[in-house]
């Protein structure tokens, strides 16, 4: 069995983390610098860190290849598989003109287009994180955002920041498990000393989220409503992390968060509410498709 050497790289750990962090700087340079597209990137990226794996660590090339294998099967059917059934869905929602339907669901609850970004974002996005992960809830609450009318680009974007806080604890608190198992930590342990640092950040999502989406302006007019939901998630998941169970964390707060929003709406309106949809030019079906292999 193959057995990595921590520091094959002139016997020095500093120089071997460098070039193991190879793939990544290609990467980040072919996709910022050269604006290469990402499939052909991330091929690229591949082949670096085939080559660091077996010329300086050194990695047999058929164990190599077998690693790269099981990557590129694991990223395409847990992860590629969900966007593609989410640009599925989103075109049947626009053919059969379901849109409006999921329009007039959320304008029961506000007519405020931040807020009902931040309420599925944030909300219903860490309830798919809890429940699923692996790429579900960004793909899943990017198309509802576009249903509501907001850019490609800003769905996508509001959608990636509004998962950096129920994250740690998706599918049913996969990452905290697989790290119990690898390190031998107790699970309460580890979701415990989770639930004590995720929240800190839980508190200012849903903030940033309006910040994206509207600037300072919304921030000042949506207060209240952006730290009712991030204070009662970050609560509750400090509290369900350290004393009722670990897997279900993101799940209870998430549903706390919702519930502890829409109560706040039924007593209060923020001001200048943005109800009109976000002005675009090419379709979002030819947005998605942009960024699949030709």
């Amino acid at each position: 069995m193959y057995q990595p050497i921590l520091d094959p790289l002139f016997g020095s750990l500093g120089w071997s983390a460098l070039a193991a962090s190879l793939p990544l700087l290609v990467l980040f340079a072919l996709l910022g610098v050269v604006r290469m597209t990402a499939w052909k990137a991330s091929l690229t990226a591949l082949v670096v860190a085939l080559a660091v794996a077996i010329f300086i660590y050194p990695m047999p090339v058929d164990q190599a290849v077998l690693s790269a294998a099981l990557g590129a099967a694991f990223g395409f059917f847990p992860i590629l598989w969900i966007v593609i059934n989410a640009i599925w869905i989103y075109n049947m929602t626009v053919t059969t003109g379901h849109f409006d339907v999921l329009q007039r669901s959320f304008s029961q609850v506000s007519d405020d287009r931040r807020i009902q970004a931040m309420i599925i974002a944030f909300c219903f996005g860490a309830l798919l994180e809890a429940l699923a992960g692996f790429g579900t809830p960004v793909a899943i609450t990017t198309v509802m955002l576009l249903a509501l009318g907001f850019s490609p680009i800003t769905s996508a974007v509001v959608s990636l920041v509004a998962n950096t806080a129920p994250v740690a604890f998706g599918a049913l608190a996969a990452p905290l498990v697989t790290l119990a198992s690898v390190t031998g930590l107790p699970l309460a342990e580890l979701g415990a000393m989770t639930g004590r640092q995720t929240p800190l950040l839980a508190v200012f999502v849903p903030v940033v989220l309006v910040g994206i989406i509207d600037g300072m302006r919304g921030v000042r007019q949506t207060l209240p409503a952006t730290l009712v939901c991030g204070v009662s998630f970050a609560v509750t998941q400090f509290v369900a992390a350290n004393y009722v169970s670990v897997p279900l964390t993101d799940i209870i707060a998430a549903l706390v968060a919702a519930g502890a929003t829409v109560l706040l709406l039924r007593v209060w309106e923020p001001v200048g509410a943005t109800t009109q949809p976000v002005a675009r030019t090419d379709s979002h079906a030819a947005v998605f498709r942009s960024y699949l292999p030709t």
